[in-house]
């Protein structure tokens, strides 16, 4: 990785002393000063009141807070390294939302980065505070002297001495002085910007994440995303059992208390009798459609017998003639299942609507312990994945299984969808 400082003063040497460089390099030494000693005392404190109040208990609480004090202050120094580093370090923590106190802390004293984050506070408070007291020294002293003939010519002389014994007469005499302060102050922004340089590379060898924290976070992710087609299964699940158990029940209820009604009505000559015949259909309507939204949701048959036999019956009610051919050997998870019937439920959908195929072919097999599914038409072809959230959709929902969406569709067809869905995922 690049410093962005030492970048600076190596191609224009010059131009540095004259740029906003400087000012930046001064403000994140002293700024980093005073917050490595008040991380030193704060650090110190902890340790002293857990060692001392370890006997009753206590004191555990104040070590363990020690022992994660490193985090908080790496957050800051991150936001502070963009005084001079323009490319931001990427937090080694993965998160854990919803998580107490003693968790947290648990898991973060498990964590690699935890320790390397405590180094650096120590390295922070001891050798950048005292590193920044020197400069801060000689930055000061610079610039007391380029001022001293300021000074000399606003005080009464014979009062102002930069040699004891020998006080300054008039303004004059101080040029001298005021030179060095001037050198001194060419050394400040030059070695302003080595330090500030120095702070930034060690600031990314023992902050930045490594390749062991981006795998943990890779298998949080993993985790996290594995929790979500869990909780969306369960929910789905949960509708359409609330649906076919609920509301599927009292409109078939309804509809059996209707034919009983219109039976009763029968003979009468009367308005009613038409209405409650009216009501009757309307109710068939509404429990057929019901009936239609609950196979959509999640079809039985997916659950009882498959993917090969949910694809044939999909394909029984495709008003496009679809040919199937799938090949499989065994049950697949039902995750894969469940977005593989999507996908060519989707895809057969599109082919009706907007392709003007006349034939649809879907064909699938496994390989290499991956689903492989092709589906085909052939109609004008022209689809673009990016015009709707329809093929985005699939993509993302490949995406959750480490899987992928391949759309093949050249203006005059015909088009095909090639999708991956690993069984392992």
């Amino acid at each position: 990785m690049t410093v962005a400082v030492w970048e600076a003063i190596r191609r224009r040497p010059l131009r540095f002393a004259l740029s906003a460089w400087p000012l930046r390099c001064w403000a994140f030494l002293l700024s980093g000063t005073f917050m490595g000693f008040a991380a030193l005392l704060l650090f110190a404190a902890l340790v002293f009141v857990g060692l001392g109040l370890s006997v009753v208990g206590i004191g555990l609480v104040f070590l363990a807070a020690a022992a994660v004090f490193g985090i908080p202050v790496a957050t800051l120094e991150r936001r502070r390294l963009r005084l001079v580093e323009p490319d931001p370090l990427l937090d080694p923590h993965g998160s854990l939302p919803g998580t107490s106190a003693l968790p947290w802390v648990r898991n973060r004293l498990r964590e690699r980065a935890t320790w390397r984050e405590l180094g650096y506070t120590l390295i922070l408070g001891v050798v950048f505070t005292t590193t920044g007291v020197g400069f801060i020294a000689l930055l000061g002293l610079s610039v007391i002297l380029t001022a001293t003939p300021v000074v000399v010519w606003a005080i009464t002389p014979d009062t102002v001495m930069l040699i004891p014994g020998q006080p300054l007469s008039d303004p004059v005499a101080a040029l001298p002085g005021s030179a060095v302060g001037l050198f001194g102050l060419v050394v400040s922004v030059y070695a302003g910007g080595l330090l500030a340089g120095a702070q930034v590379r060690v600031a990314q060898f023992v902050l930045s994440a490594r390749d062991e924290d981006l795998k943990t976070r890779v298998i949080e992710l993993t985790r996290s995303r594995a929790r979500l087609i869990d909780a969306f299964e369960a929910e789905r699940s949960r509708i359409e059992r609330d649906l076919h158990d609920g509301a599927q029940q009292q409109l078939v209820a309804l509809t059996i208390t209707l034919g009983l009604v219109e039976l009763e009505l029968r003979g009468h000559d009367s308005a009613a009798g038409q209405l409650i015949t009216r009501a009757r259909g309307e109710a068939r309507q509404a429990l057929g459609q019901l009936r239609s939204l609950v196979r959509d949701i999640h079809p039985q048959v997916l659950t009882d017998h498959g993917l090969p036999a949910a694809v044939a019956e999909l394909a029984l009610r495709n008003p496009v003639p679809v040919t199937v051919h799938m090949d499989l050997p065994h049950r697949l998870p039902t995750a894969v299942e469940t977005t593989a019937y999507f996908t060519i439920t989707e895809a057969l959908t599109n082919a009706a609507k907007h392709s003007g195929a006349d034939e649809v072919t879907v064909v699938g097999n496994l390989r290499n312990d991956k689903l492989v599914l092709l589906i085909t038409d052939n109609g004008h072809g022209g689809a673009d994945p990016a015009a709707g959230a329809g093929l985005q959709g699939l993509a993302d929902r490949m995406a959750i299984l480490k899987g992928r969406l391949i759309v093949t569709s050249p203006v005059g067809g015909p088009t095909q969808l090639r999708a991956e869905v690993p069984c392992s995922a």
